[in-house]
C-alpha cells in the first residue's frame, strides 16, 4: 500500500502542476478575490423552477453566494463590482448530475474488467481528476458519484482535493464502494484462474451488512449504494440479490446515520424490494412495471433512468449506429419502461451513468430524456431544482438569494431547446469563474 500511495502522489503532483498552469486552475483564489462582488449580465435568467427565463435579469454574486437576482433596474450594484457581460446566453443554476462513475471511462476504450483488474489505482485516480475537470467545464457543478468500482474510498479523497482547491471539479456526493451480495458481482470468479478483486464490497447476512454500511460511512460515504439485483441468474440474467430483511437492515442502518440509499435495480422484484426497504432512488429500472412505478410514486422514490448508458451499451456491444438503424430491443425496452414511469408520474432524477460514456458529455442523458417524453423544461428542472430536492441539497439548484453561486450560462434557451446545454459559455462554482 505504501508503494501504491507513493506512485499515486507522484502522478498527482505532475497532473496538478499541469492543471495549475491552465485557465482551469482558478479554483482556489485568495479571500480578497472571492469577496469582490460580481454582476453577471446575461440575456435572461432561468431560476430553476419558473416556466420560462426572465429577460433582462441580472445576478449579483459575493463571497461564494448569490446576493441578489432580479431585473437589472432593481438590483443595487456596488460601485466596485466587476460586470460580466454574457450576451446571447441564458444563465441557469449549475447542473446536478445524479449518476456518475468518475473512476470509470468508456467501455469501448477498456472493458470494465480490465479497468478494475489491470489499471493501477494511481492511473485511475489521475483519470478521475481529469474527468472531474471535464465534468465541471460542461456545467456540472455537483455530481453524485455512485461507486468507485474497486478504487476503495478514492472518491472521498478526490472530493477533498476538489473542496480544498487542489484540483478543479464539481462538488462530489460520494458513496465509496457499492455494497453487493457475496458472489453476485464482478469480476466474476469463474472467469479467472485466481480470485479476482471485486468492483464493490461484498456482504451477507444482516450483521455483516450493518457492519459494512458503518464501515463505508466511517470512510466518508455521503450516500450508500446497494445492488438490489444483478446479472447472477443461472443463465446470466438479472435476479434479486439481497433478501427483504437484508435490504431493510441496510437502509435502516444508513438512514440512522442520516445517509440516504441508492439502489441499483433493473428487475421488477429487485425494485420492489428496494422501494419497500425505503431507498431514496432506484437506478436504471429497466424492467420496471406499472405496479412498481405506482409503488415508487406512493413511497416518494425517484427513478434515475440512465437512458444514455443503455444506448452506449448498444453501440459498444450490439454495433448499433444511432440515427441510422432501428434501436435494438434492449434500448426499446428501456425507453418503454421510462415512458411508463412518466405516465405514473414518478419523480425523475437526472443521471446518465456517465463513465460508461465520456465524462463531460452529461447532456447526452438530458437529450435522451427529452427524446423519450419529457419536455426540455421538465428535464432541466430535473437537473437543477429537482435533483437538489432528491439529494437534500437546500443550498443549490436554483438562482435565488443566499444560495451557492453555482451558475452556468449557455447559448440560447435550454427551457425550449435542451441541446443548448452543449453550448456552455460560462461556468461559476462557489462564486469563482472556472470557465
Amino acid at each position: 500500500m505504501v508503494n501504491v500511495s507513493a506512485r499515486l502522489l507522484v502522478a498527482l503532483s505532475f497532473l496538478i502542476v499541469g492543471i495549475r498552469t491552465g485557465a482551469a486552475a482558478q479554483v482556489a483564489p485568495d479571500s480578497a478575490v472571492r469577496a469582490a462582488p460580481m454582476l453577471i449580465v446575461p440575456d435572461a435568467v432561468w431560476d430553476g423552477v419558473a416556466d420560462e427565463p426572465k429577460a433582462r435579469w441580472v445576478v449579483l454574486v459575493r463571497r461564494g453566494h448569490i446576493e441578489a437576482v432580479g431585473p437589472d433596474s432593481s438590483v443595487a450594484v456596488p460601485p466596485e463590482a466587476e460586470r460580466i457581460e454574457l450576451q446571447g446566453t441564458t444563465l441557469i443554476p449549475g447542473l446536478i448530475e445524479g449518476h456518475s462513475h468518475l473512476f470509470l471511462h468508456p467501455y469501448n476504450e477498456a472493458t470494465w474488467d480490465d479497468q478494475v483488474l489491470r489499471e493501477p489505482l494511481g492511473q485511475r485516480m489521475v483519470r478521475a481528476v481529469a474527468s472531474a475537470a471535464s465534468t465541471l467545464r460542461a456545467g456540472i457543478t455537483t455530481e453524485r458519484d455512485l461507486g468507485t468500482e474497486g478504487a476503495f474510498d478514492y472518491d472521498v479523497q478526490l472530493k477533498r482535493a476538489i473542496d480544498n482547491g487542489i484540483v478543479p471539479g464539481p462538488r462530489i456526493i460520494a458513496v465509496t464502494r457499492a455494497i453487493v451480495a457475496t458472489g453476485s458481482y464482478g469480476p466474476r470468479r469463474t472467469d479467472y484462474s485466481f480470485d479476482p478483486g471485486q468492483g464493490a464490497e461484498e456482504a451477507s447476512g444482516v450483521e455483516e451488512i450493518a457492519r459494512v454500511v458503518r464501515s463505508q460511512i466511517g470512510h466518508g460515504a455521503d450516500w450508500v449504494k446497494v445492488y438490489a439485483d444483478y446479472r447472477w441468474g443461472p443463465h446470466g440474467e438479472a435476479r434479486p440479490t439481497f433478501s427483504q430483511g437484508e435490504l431493510n437492515t441496510l437502509v435502516e442502518t444508513a438512514n440512522g446515520s442520516g445517509r440516504p440509499v441508492a439502489a441499483h435495480a433493473t428487475t421488477a422484484e429487485g425494485m420492489r424490494r428496494a422501494v419497500i426497504a425505503g431507498v431514496a432512488t432506484i437506478e436504471h429500472g429497466d424492467e420496471g412495471t406499472r405496479e412498481v412505478f405506482k409503488l415508487m410514486r406512493k413511497k416518494g422514490v425517484a427513478l434515475c433512468p440512465t437512458l444514455a448508458a443503455s444506448e452506449a451499451y448498444a453501440q459498444y456491444f450490439e454495433n448499433w449506429i444511432r440515427g441510422l438503424e432501428v434501436p435494438p430491443q434492449s434500448v426499446l425496452d428501456k425507453r418503454a419502461s421510462f415512458k411508463t414511469a412518466l405516465e405514473e408520474e414518478v419523480t425523475i432524477c437526472f443521471g446518465g451513468d456517465v463513465g460508461v460514456f465520456p465524462h463531460g458529455d452529461n447532456a447526452r442523458e438530458l437529450e435522451a430524456m427529452v427524446e423519450n417524453g419529457m419536455t426540455p423544461l421538465e428535464a432541466l428542472r430535473a437537473a437543477t431544482s429537482g435533483n437538489a430536492k432528491i439529494f437534500r441539497l437546500g443550498d443549490r439548484g436554483r438562482v435565488a438569494p443566499r444560495l451557492l453561486a453555482d451558475l452556468v450560462a449557455v447559448e440560447g434557451d435550454p427551457t425550449r431547446d435542451i441541446s443548448a446545454l452543449r453550448r456552455v459559455r460560462f461556468v461559476m462554482k462557489d462564486g469563482v469563474r472556472v470557465r
